[in-house]
């Protein structure tokens, strides 16, 4: 995420300021959860495109829209007050006066139009439970950022969103039918976004704690947490080899075991402590991120392999 003068802000465009303003960067954890239900659905001969797209464009922008909340929350709660770590690591839009109250409502508006205008046509079209997954989706966009994330439950909420609820809610919407081979599956891939959000919250800990934001990690101490990520990656690559061994999906998932190498260094990265300075080999830009730094590039990984081991499957 960049840094950005408000010199710098004023010169960007619309579209530009709206994709600093709603951290974009993540954002394609969420179209990957989307894509995923939808090749899902492909291997089983239910794939619409135009649905899809409507489906990937509704949750994106449910996500893009949450992170808009987040900010506004956290700051009208005085959390991201006085160069609290938020700040540190990207343009806050509120805190950095780039956009005004009213500026930063019609992001909001937009944004969120964006996402429920798909999701209703999705609903009439469809029916079934998909009404009760966008009410789902719509309570975790409205109260992730308070009362979940400050009371423990914002990082199994991420689990089951980017689990369940996108990808085997793009299935079912394709579908028409739930499916739990592919809860399962979106379980393990939800592991993944799920460790970058307890990174960011290790990474701050100490700052949560002092300011009572009771995340996760806040929870159960600095030590544990980190061992949690690394309990929980670990069953990304162990619950990938079971599901093929027990038949449950074709042998090219076993693809993600090129990415061992990867997850060794990250297993070395968050079996010792945060640093206190940026190390020199950290790409500028990324310090004060540390464990969600790693987190996320492991995901990223993951992520492609994962998805091209699928591929796999649908062409043998």
């Amino acid at each position: 995420m960049p840094q950005l003068s408000l010199q710098e802000w004023q010169r960007l465009d619309i579209v530009a300021r709206w994709l600093v303003a709603t951290r974009a960067s993540v954002l394609f954890m969420t179209l990957m959860s989307a894509a995923l239900g939808g090749l899902l659905a492909g291997f089983d001969g239910h794939f619409n495109f135009a649905v899809w797209c409507l489906c990937a464009l509704g949750l994106v922008m449910a996500h893009a829209t949450n992170n808009l909340l987040n900010d506004y929350t956290d700051s009208r709660r005085g959390i991201d007050k006085d160069n609290y770590y938020r700040n540190q690591y990207g343009v806050h839009v509120l805190e950095d006066e780039l956009l005004t109250p009213r500026q930063f409502w019609g992001y909001v508006a937009v944004t969120a139009m964006l996402a429920l205008v798909p999701g209703l046509y999705l609903v009439w079209q469809s029916g079934g439970v998909t009404l009760s997954l966008l009410l789902a989706g719509a309570f975790f966009v409205l109260f992730y950022t308070w009362p979940l994330k400050y009371f423990g439950l914002g990082e199994p909420a991420v689990l089951l969103v980017w689990g369940p609820l996108m990808v085997g809610g793009t299935y079912y919407v394709l579908a028409g039918e739930w499916s739990w081979p592919v809860t399962w599956l979106s379980l393990l891939y939800a592991l993944g976004p799920t460790s970058v959000l307890f990174g960011k919250h290790i990474d701050k800990l100490e700052l949560d704690a002092a300011k009572r934001v009771h995340t996760l990690p806040v929870i159960l101490g600095e030590v544990s947490a980190r061992y949690w990520v690394c309990a929980m990656l670990m069953l990304q690559y162990l619950g990938t080899v079971a599901l093929v061994l027990l038949g449950v999906w074709h042998w090219g998932l076993l693809l993600v075991l090129l990415n061992l190498a990867d997850f060794k260094k990250l297993l070395q990265v968050f079996s010792e402590p945060k640093p206190a300075e940026a190390p020199a080999e950290l790409p500028a830009g990324v310090w004060p991120l540390w464990f969600s730094a790693f987190a996320f590039s492991h995901t990223r990984r993951f992520t492609g392999l994962f998805l091209v081991g699928l591929l796999l499957q649908g062409v043998f």
